[in-house]
This record gives C-alpha cells, structure tokens and sequence, in this order.
C-alpha cells in the first residue's frame, strides 16, 4: 500500500465493546472515532487518536491495539476508567448499546503534544463527540482553530444527555467542516428524521461538503460541485456485520481529501464511490475493522476487528 506523507489526527471515543449475542459473551476493541482512526491507518495515512483512556485493563488493550495497528494515542485522562458499551444484538443482527458511565462522562483535553499533532495534520476528524457538553465544544473549537475538519456527530442515545444543546454544538462547528457526515439515524434521533433537509441545512450552515448515508439505499454528497449519488457496492460474498459500515465510510472520505482538495464533480464522485466500496468490504466480516475489497481479496474476509 502506498504511503500517506499527509497525516490525520482523529478525536472522539476509544471503547470496549461487551458483545452478547447467540454466541455468547465476547470483547472487542471499539468506538468510533477509533475505527476511524484505525481505518485511516489502514489506508496508509500517518493517524493520530485523541481520546478518554483509562489507565486499567480495558486501557491496556485499546492502547495493545491501537500500537498493533500503528495509531499514536495522545490519552486524555480518565477518572472513571475506560469507557465501555454492553452490545445487544436482535434477531436481525442490529445492536443496541448500553454505555458505563466513563463513557457517558467522557472528557477530551488538549495539551502541547496533542495541539502539535493538530497543527501538524492536513485534516482533523471528529466522531461520536460529546457535542451536548458546551465546556467539550469550547475546548475542542480552541484546539481546532485554523485547522481543516471532517465531522461525524455520530450520537448515541445512551450517551445523549440533551438533544437540542448536541445539535448546538455539532452545528457551531459545521461552518468550517471540510465535509460533514451524517446518517438516516442521526437525521431521526437529532433532527425530524428528514436526511434530505439536513444535508440541505448543514450546506446552508456553510459545511464544505455533506455526505449523508441511507443504509441499502446508497449516499447522497452535496458540495459546490453539484449533488452525485452512489448506490451501496455490490461486492461478493454475504454481508455479515454493518456495524463498521458508517466508520468505513467516513475513513475512506477523509482518506480522499487528506493532501487534496476535490472541486470538479468528478473528484468528489470517485471519492464517493470508493468509499461505499470500502463500506461494502467491511460489512463482509464481523466487526468495525476497515477493510477493502483489496484487503478481502488477499484473505482478510475471516479476520475479525474491533
């Protein structure tokens, strides 16, 4: 794989992941911000994590595997331990969550070594935030001045302590987003559950870009280009977990504007189409490790990830 000379830093949240399904009861390195993270890493681009990680046995795994996966960790610190979700999965495989309360209380700070690797990167990315937290918002906006920013809101509602205060806050930072994602699921838990008339008011809000996912029904991005469209991928093999498929997809977009800066239609629909490929990859194994149908055709289908 090609090297990256640009580099990323991404912040938001680094988890453990307590799946309990038919199978049982197992533990997976998660979080979005995370997955993002790794998957940027994994498409050869240098990548920073800031994030809460407690100094305990969950830390010490996030921390094993972020080093296996050549992610810097610039850790905040956490008084509550590290933060963790309870994953249940329904017949139809979706998960609910259940976040302990590190996770809930999560905090983010921002020191020389962390303000350096911001001023360093050619692009921050931003997932699953503590937006309804305005001492969270004020912090992260300080840090950020000056530097290029993809945003994910990314909310949970088990860690969603107030809605209309987290749309605040996502949207203080939207007009000076390089792009900003969202999904079906977050039109419907933030706003009126219209995807279109969000992405439309996140344009009018002064985002760059606005990528916005429909599951099944493919993505929709918005930029001063035009508004293209791609279906999702149709790639071999059954799709066996879609819970990676949105931290995909964010990865692949970023990793297409770091060291570049996509005007034409056509720039931004290539970068579109190859991130539902990486997204339809990724769904083919359990877990939100980014693949690629690269990486599937070289035997990485049965690996599992965070």
């Amino acid at each position: 794989m090609q090297q990256n000379t640009q580099s990323a830093v991404v912040i938001g949240d680094a988890l453990i992941d307590e799946i309990h399904d038919r199978g049982g009861v197992r533990e997976l390195v998660g979080g979005a911000a995370l997955n993002v993270a790794v998957g940027l890493r994994r498409l050869g681009v240098p990548t920073t994590l800031i994030a809460m990680v407690g100094d305990d046995e969950a830390g010490a795994h996030i921390r094993e595997y972020l080093a296996d996966h050549d992610v810097a960790l610039i850790s905040s610190h956490a008084p509550l331990g590290s933060s963790r979700a309870i994953v249940q999965r329904d017949r139809n495989g979706e998960p609910t969550y259940v976040f302990n309360e590190a996770a809930q209380q999560r905090s983010i700070r921002y020191g020389d070594e962390a303000r350096t690797a911001l001023a360093d990167a050619d692009l921050a990315v931003i997932s699953c935030f503590p937006f309804d937290a305005p001492a969270e918002v004020d912090a992260v906006a300080d840090a950020l001045a000056g530097v290029r920013v993809a945003i994910d809101p990314n909310p949970r509602s088990g860690m969603l302590s107030d809605r209309d205060e987290f749309v605040r806050g996502f949207e203080r930072l939207v007009a000076d987003a390089a792009i900003v994602k969202v999904g079906a699921d977050d039109a419907a838990l933030l706003y009126d559950g219209d995807l279109d008339a969000l992405r439309a008011r996140l344009r009018a809000l002064g985002a760059d870009a606005v990528l916005a996912t429909a599951g099944k029904d493919g993505a929709v991005l918005e930029a001063d280009a035009g508004i293209l469209t791609a279906p999702i991928a149709d790639l071999p093999g059954p799709v066996v977990d879609t819970v990676g498929a949105g931290d995909a997809t964010l990865s692949a977009v970023a990793e297409g504007l770091i060291g570049a800066r996509p005007k034409a239609a056509e720039e931004w629909q290539r970068l579109l189409d190859r991130a539902m490929d990486v997204a339809a990859a990724t769904c083919r194994a359990e877990g939100g490790l980014l693949r690629t149908p690269e990486s599937l055709e070289g035997g990485e289908r049965g690996v599992q990830g965070s």
